[in-house]
This record gives C-alpha cells, structure tokens and sequence, in this order.
C-alpha cells in the first residue's frame, strides 16, 4: 500500500488540509493519506502552536466528522497520526520516513507537501535522501510559480509529481487564527 504522509502543525486542521487529503486519496496512486500531527515542526515558531494533544484530538474528530458524514468518498482513506509523538523533537521529515519503513515494512511511503514547503525543502534536514528515497506529491497554491517548479522537477531524478488538476484550497491556518484572534477582541 502506498500512504502519502501529509505532515503538518494543523493548528488548526481545516477544509483545505481535508480537502487536498480527499482529493489525493481519489486521485492519485496514493492508497491512504496519514495526517501526521506535528508536535515540534523546527522551521516554526511554537508559541503559537496549541497544545499538541489538542490538535491531535481535534483532527481526530474533524477526520471521523467527515468519514461520518461523507462514507464513499476518499476522506474514509485518510487517517489521523501521532506517530511523531513518540520520535525525538523536534520532527524532523527524514527521521520520520526512516521510523515508519521500520514500523510499516508492508507500506511505501510518500511525502505530500505544499508548494510552500517545495519552495523551502533545501533547509529540511537531509532533503537530498528524501528526494532520493520517497516519491513526493507537491501542491501548487495557484499559478505563481508553477514554471519554476516544473523546471526543478524536470532536472531532477527523483519521482516528484506535481499535482496540476488539485482543487485550490485558498485557507490557511494562519489566516484561521488570525479570524479567531480577531472574533475573540470584539
């Protein structure tokens, strides 16, 4: 089985992060979709994470909302981690990968990352044995960018797919608390 491994803070865990999930899950050779609860992501600022069990609970309970009510569709093939919970902090993606082909020698694994985290992956933590290892599905955020992605991807030998015909998700987390924020001063 091939499970994509779409890590992240979810602070909070929102339509975009479910959505591009699902879609993934539908659309692509991806078998199943682990969303993999960051405690500790090292290139993030912690103040402004919430407790990690908190976001580990309440992902829980947005995954099995959507199964719940949307049984047929590729959200029932995506599951909710904390295996970075048991890892040494902070989380970093290679010791991760490397943790889980031992835990899970029956699966391949994918990584499934946002245009965002493409355009930063250099200061990842062994990014080249990464690239090497794993297949990566990368989210573009809308046209910008889009060539120098597809250039970088074309010079490499890795197995990266760009994945073109996703859904734009236009939320962030940020942009979440920054509502909540502001709701919460009025």
């Amino acid at each position: 089985m091939l499970v994509a491994i779409y890590g992240g803070s979810f602070n909070p865990l929102h339509f975009g992060h479910t959505g591009l999930a699902t879609w993934v899950a539908e659309h692509t050779q991806v078998d199943e979709v682990w969303l993999m609860v960051t405690p500790n992501n090292p290139l993030k600022e912690q103040s402004v994470l919430a407790d990690e069990q908190v976001r580990l609970q309440a992902a829980r309970r947005e995954i099995e909302r959507l199964q719940a009510e949307q049984p047929k569709s590729g959200i029932c093939h995506v599951r909710v981690s904390d295996f970075e919970f048991s890892l040494p902090r902070p989380s970093y993606t290679a010791n991760t990968l490397r943790e889980l082909q031992k835990a899970y020698p029956e699966h391949r694994f994918a990584l499934l990352i946002g245009q965002d985290n493409w355009n930063i992956r250099r200061q990842w933590r062994e990014w080249e044995y990464i690239q090497k290892t794993f297949p990566i599905f990368v989210y573009p955020r809308g046209k910008e960018g889009m060539t120098d992605i597809k250039r970088e991807i074309a010079n490499t030998q890795a197995e990266i797919h760009l994945l073109e015909n996703a859904p734009l998700f236009d939320i962030s987390s940020t942009q979440l608390r920054e509502q909540q924020n502001k709701a919460n001063i009025n």
